[in-house]
């Protein structure tokens, strides 16, 4: 008998995904990974989307095919009639939502999906998460508005219990605006008129949607940041519903070894000693479990599993005077690809976790040991795999609100003119409170350890007051002002950008003040047939025949780089991990099924960097 229901449930299961599958195809003709092509629609991105605060036992994942419509933007009301399914998480533009639609600023993009609230989630306080939806959001639960929220980098989440109704059908719709290049808000590299090093809008949820079963008292969120010199862990938790006398339980492990615990009022901050912490870098890439509590007289009223790692990121004069990077007192020179987290079949949206960590993987196979985040901000667990398999992170805040800067940067020397933006109320209220949020939800990931505010006068305005607020905000790391200008002579880095050889800021003028770092450079292009987002009118920013003749000159780029360490240079970002769209200057192809200089090969070329000497 059980053998038989067994059976019957099998095919019940393959008979749900052979009419999923019906339902959803790739839309439109580009060019798709591996993964994209294998992803099953029944289960998209299924893992578990907050390692950093991980009760896995009451939540339920949303993704997977939800209808949706696009209607003029002043209509109001919830639609009567909907155009089709679309796959979540992937956004509307994209192949792999199976849509392949633009919307445009004069459009809403509608989103409609009724539930079955798992058991076990509907109980206690119900709320609904969202990774990232692009840009603005309303949310209505069983027809009523619960919320809404701005942002499109930023996880965020709605309390939805007093919205359910009895039983487990519960109806959801989310009502998406967004602008794109004809608003102010952060928007990275999209654009409405796809060109050059500007690519296709990603509009409406592109991130897990999920949901979970809370106690009336929870832990919202928490803050832990390492304090290598103090051999101590700082660490707060926001607790929602908390009482008076209501404590925080931690206790630190070393895979199943208790070596710390601490416990604290609810809203104060715990310094948990950590005596024999192995420090973690690149090569190390150390984390100790957490397991977090709230206690009530006693008894156990919430509690969470986390991570951390001890490390520390300084700014400090070598030898000769001129300021370096030192992770753990030691000085690394930072070298890795910058990296823009876009895919040719998802856009901002990975096809698979799997993929995800691909691009980490393969960098550090390649022998990086750091990845510029371009413009824009990965899921959570992208973050988890850099932590876990060794990639320090230089964070950038997504641009937006371009046009009316002039960009005043020389290679090798600073003309020291700061033309920044005027933006408008609205426009630095947005930028201000999206960054907060980024740093917010960031600032747990041991491997992040460089803020980029502003990437080449794309939006950048009132520079000095953003960083000193930045380096104010989050002092427990290095702040790169403006990557690639307009230097306001603020935080802790100046970093040019040079295309394709290798440079450096003069040293006598620079080094004594900020770590000299080159933000961008190289750019060498190599279109692939039948591996390219399009088929002609391809470009780097040098391009080449072969393979051959790429590493040669590849090399030729990194010897240059390796002299510049002796003089002064701190690190440096090679542009890119991928190709990406009509871009076809990255290592790897834009759907990864090529690679275009061996890993092997790139390692051996890269370790001269590492073995570069300074201070002497």
């Amino acid at each position: 008998m059980i053998r038989k229901t067994i059976a019957i449930a099998l095919v019940l299961a393959a008979n749900l995904s052979e009419g999923f599958s019906q339902q959803w195809k790739p839309a439109g003709d580009k060019i798709l990974t591996t993964w994209g092509e294998n992803l099953d629609p029944v289960n998209p991105h299924p893992e578990y989307p907050r390692p950093q605060l991980i009760r896995s036992n009451n939540w339920q994942n949303l993704n997977g095919l939800w209808q949706y419509a696009i209607t003029p933007r002043e209509q109001e009301g919830i639609p009567n009639v909907w155009e089709g399914n679309i796959l979540v998480p992937f956004a509307i533009e994209s192949a792999l939502s199976g849509v392949g639609k633009e919307v445009g600023k004069d459009k809403a993009l509608w989103y409609h999906n009724e539930i079955d609230l798992d058991r076990n989630v509907n109980k206690n306080n119900v709320i609904l998460h969202f990774g990232a939806v692009d840009w603005q959001c309303d949310l209505y639960i069983n027809g009523q508005r619960v919320g809404r929220h701005e942002g499109g980098f930023d996880p965020f989440s709605f309390d939805v219990t007093s919205f359910l109704k009895k039983g487990k059908k519960q109806d959801i719709a989310l009502r998406v605006w967004d602008p794109t290049s004809e608003g102010p808000q952060p928007r990275g590299k999209q654009i409405n008129n796809p060109h050059g090093i500007w690519y296709t809008p990603v509009t409406g949820i592109w991130q897990t949607v999920w949901i979970e079963s809370v106690p009336k008292t929870y832990i919202v969120s928490t803050k832990q940041t390492p304090a290598v010199d103090d051999k101590a862990l700082h660490f707060e938790a926001q607790v929602e519903g908390a009482l008076q006398g209501d404590q925080i339980v931690v206790e630190a492990y070393d895979g199943t070894t208790k070596i710390a615990e601490g416990s604290t009022p609810t809203g104060s901050v715990l310094k948990l000693a950590v005596p024999q912490a192995t420090l973690w870098s690149p090569d190390n890439p150390k984390l100790y479990d957490l397991q977090i509590k709230v206690l009530r007289k006693g008894k156990v009223i919430d509690r969470a599993t986390s991570y951390f790692a001890m490390r520390k990121i300084t700014m400090k004069p070598d030898e000769k005077g001129i300021q370096r990077m030192y992770l753990n007192d030691k000085f690394v020179f930072h070298y890795g690809p910058l990296d823009q987290g876009w895919w040719p079949d998802g856009l901002h949206t990975a096809p698979s976790d799997e993929a995800l960590k691909f691009d980490i993987i393969k960098t550090k196979e390649m022998g990086f040991n750091m990845i510029r985040k371009h413009i824009k901000v990965e899921p959570a667990n992208w973050y988890r795999y850099c932590d876990s398999i060794g990639i320090l992170v230089w964070q950038d805040m997504p641009s937006g609100d371009l046009g009316g800067n002039t960009w005043d940067m020389q290679p090798g020397k600073i003309s020291g003119g700061l033309h920044d933006k005027a933006r408008s109320a609205e426009s630095e209220a947005i930028y201000r409170k999206e960054w907060k949020a980024i740093m917010d939800v960031l600032h747990n990931y041991p491997s992040i350890v460089v803020w980029v505010p502003f990437n080449e006068a794309w939006g950048q305005f009132k520079t000095k007051e953003i960083t000193e607020w930045t380096m104010q905000y989050d002092p427990s790391r290095i702040v790169n002002s403006a990557s690639g200008g307009n230097f306001a002579y603020t935080g802790h880095m100046l970093d040019i950008h040079n295309y394709p050889d290798a440079a450096m800021p003069d040293p006598q003028i620079f080094g004594k003040d900020y770590i000299l770092t080159l933000g961008e450079f190289g750019g060498l292009g190599l279109p692939i047939d039948g591996h390219s987002w399009q088929q002609k009118d391809n470009w780097g920013y040098q391009s080449f025949k072969n393979k051959e003749e790429l590493k040669k000159r590849y090399e030729e780029l990194i010897n240059n780089l390796a002299k510049l360490i002796p003089l002064g240079l701190s690190g440096g970002v090679y542009t890119q991990t991928t190709d990406v769209e009509v871009e076809t200057n990255g290592l790897m192809t834009y759907d990864r099924k090529v690679i275009k200089i061996s890993e092997s090969d790139l390692k051996n070329i890269h370790q001269k960097l590492y073995d570069a000497k300074i201070g002497k």
